[in-house]
């Protein structure tokens, strides 16, 4: 039962997918690839951030939701991140590699103001 929302992941890791599946799902969030139901929010994996402007554009045309960005690439700290989700025109970004607290700190951060 979907009891605090509909996530759209796009990660192509199999392994990073299933974890957030696992950990959103424990959390109370619906997470499916398809569905009539527009997202809350919509986690995206960006592998180089140079090139995620064009990514995050296509998505925000699909998507009237906040865009939670995942990359190993951003630097750990809240200055790094803040100015890294600033510069990308998203809600939040989170550094890879993360633990279960991070991403639904993050997940909540994103998603404060959009109820």
């Amino acid at each position: 039962m979907n009891r605090k929302g509909f996530i759209a992941i796009h990660e192509e890791d199999d392994l990073i997918r299933e974890l957030l599946e696992r950990w959103l799902g424990e959390a109370g969030y619906s997470v499916r690839v398809t569905g009539d139901e527009l997202p809350c929010l919509v986690i995206v994996n960006v592998p180089s951030p140079p090139r995620a402007h064009v990514h995050i554009q296509a998505l925000q045309a699909v998507y009237a939701a906040p865009i939670l960005v995942l990359s190993g690439r951003f630097r750990r700290g809240l200055a790094g991140s803040t100015e890294a989700a600033r510069r990308l025109g998203v809600k939040k970004v989170l550094p890879k590699p993360f633990t279960r607290r991070e991403l639904l700190s993050a997940v909540n951060e994103a998603l404060k103001g959009t109820d």
